[in-house]
């Protein structure tokens, strides 16, 4: 005996209701906790934030990547100081950049397949002071929302020495933005693999 059943179809979602809940879900990870940067420090919140969002970190000294949030090393305030960061596939944006404020040791920042790091984020960086001071590579590849004003406001990172851009199809004045930003930062050396 063969029991058939009736298929039900399942009604289609709204479209864009997944995204729209990932989108707030990281909305939610990028959220400034103030009170927990005064109280862990800036180097340990930032961690926080970033490990969150799915980004990874190095401290000064350590030849390891920290990608596990749990298991972020303890110690007195201050002891780990953020080196280096790798945005790679995380959902870092830009209402998350105030953790970058306090944080004086970074020299290597990498932003590849980031879908929410835009223009304004590129900006908010570079007006980062100790950004300014600190940072010495960069690397932006694959990020869509990128143009030309985002890599011109570049140029306040007064001691970056590397700069690598990568598949940035919003990039429309290569030449220009370029010479532009050559100009800025004469000692630059500015490595492209764009089409």
């Amino acid at each position: 005996m063969m029991v058939l059943g009736r298929l039900v179809k399942k009604p289609p979602s709204p479209p864009g209701s997944c995204r729209g809940f990932w989108g707030w879900l990281n909305a939610v990870f990028n959220k400034v906790d103030y009170e927990r940067i005064q109280a862990v420090g800036p180097d340990r919140a930032a961690s926080e934030w970033l490990l969150r969002c799915g980004a990874l970190v190095r401290f000064q000294g350590s030849p390891k990547w920290q990608q596990d949030y749990n298991g972020l090393p303890t110690g007195p305030l201050g002891k780990y100081k953020i080196e280096a960061i790798n945005a790679t596939d995380s959902c870092i944006m830009y209402r998350g950049f105030d953790y970058l404020d306090g944080l004086e040791h970074v020299t290597d920042i990498r932003l590849e397949k980031c879908m929410y790091i835009q223009d304004e984020c590129l900006q908010r960086l570079s007006e980062t002071n100790n950004l300014q001071k600190s940072l010495l590579q960069l690397k932006i590849i694959s990020c869509g929302n990128v143009t030309d004003k985002g890599i011109l406001a570049l140029h306040k990172l007064t001691n970056l020495e590397y700069l690598y851009l990568s598949d940035l199809p919003g990039i429309r004045k290569k030449e220009t933005t370029f010479h532009a930003l050559q100009q800025a930062l004469p000692k630059l050396e500015l490595e492209l693999d764009l089409e």
